[in-house]
This record gives structure tokens, sequence and C-alpha cells, in this order.
């Protein structure tokens, strides 16, 4: 690492640790020629699939466009902010690791809607009305209707399962 007092290429690591958040590697250096010390963060570059759009175009992933289409659905609704920001990190969570080169957005329109199920009903339907293009009443009232018939997230948090799960509990 060069020093960004002097640039000398000579500089040693004096402490490493994790950041507060753990994803990355705080360093303390100092420089053999010139002694100043400098602190360097160190982390993982992952990187995002391409968005294919419905027309065939790609687009490099945007979390401006997702914080953005959220955040309308989600407009005058009481969802904590805390909520909204995890609901982001997930869906990025998953766009790291899919694996895959390019993505449709459709996908990512897929796991939006999921996760604003899970934050806020109204939000859910005012984002899927748009994002399904519902032409008429009959495909909103449609869309409310089968979100009545689906149990809550707290329902299915009380229901008992039937196979365990990996933590050996059932």
């Amino acid at each position: 690492m060069r020093c960004p007092f002097c640039s000398a290429d000579e500089t040693r690591v004096i402490d490493s640790r994790l950041s507060e958040d753990g994803g990355s590697v705080r360093r303390r250096r100092e420089c053999e020629v010139c002694r100043e010390r400098f602190t360097t963060f160190e982390r993982a570059e992952l990187k995002m699939p391409q968005i294919v759009k419905s027309d065939n175009r790609r687009e490099t992933y945007s979390e401006d466009k997702l914080t953005g289409g959220m955040t309308r659905a989600l407009e005058k609704r009481p969802v904590d902010a805390a909520a909204v920001e995890k609901a982001i990190g997930r869906i990025r969570h998953k766009l790291l690791t899919c694996g895959e080169r390019e993505l449709p957005s459709r996908t990512i329109g897929e796991w939006v809607m999921e996760e604003l199920k899970e934050l806020d009903a109204v939000a859910y339907v005012r984002f899927a009305s748009v994002y399904r293009s519902f032409q008429d009443l009959e495909a909103f009232r449609e869309e409310v209707q089968r979100l009545q018939n689906e149990p809550t997230a707290d329902q299915r948090d009380k229901q008992l399962k039937l196979i365990p799960d990996g933590n050996g509990k059932s």
C-alpha cells in the first residue's frame, strides 16, 4: 500500500480489526519512510448482475431506483424506515448471491412485491397495480382478494411446522 503522505511503497500494518458492521477490515498502517500513520479499509468487491429490462435493454443495477420504487409505494404509510432498509438489504443480498451475470427486471420486481407484502398490504397493492399494469378495477379487486386470502406473517409464524427447520425445531 502506498503512503498517502509521501507516496512511499514501504508501509506496514500496525493493527487490524473488523469494522463495526463486520463487512470490512480496518487496518492501521505506518509508513516506513515518513512514519505517518493512516487507516485503510478492505472489503470484498462483489459485482451486481446486469438488469435485463422487458425490452431486452441491459442496465446496471441502481439501488436508487429500487429505493425510489419502494418509497413511492410506501408513501404516507406507517412503516418504519429501518424495516424498509432491511428489506432493501435483503433484495441486495439476493442480487449478490444469485450467481447470475444478468437478471430479468421482472425477478427484482417480484422480490420487491414479496418484501412489500410483508411490510404493508396497501403499499404492496400500490406497487403491484403499477408493476402488473392493472387495466381495470376488476384486476385490482382480484389482487386485493388474493391478498386477503393469504395468511399474514404473524399467522404463518404461529402455525405448527410439519417439517423441522435447520435448527432441529419443529
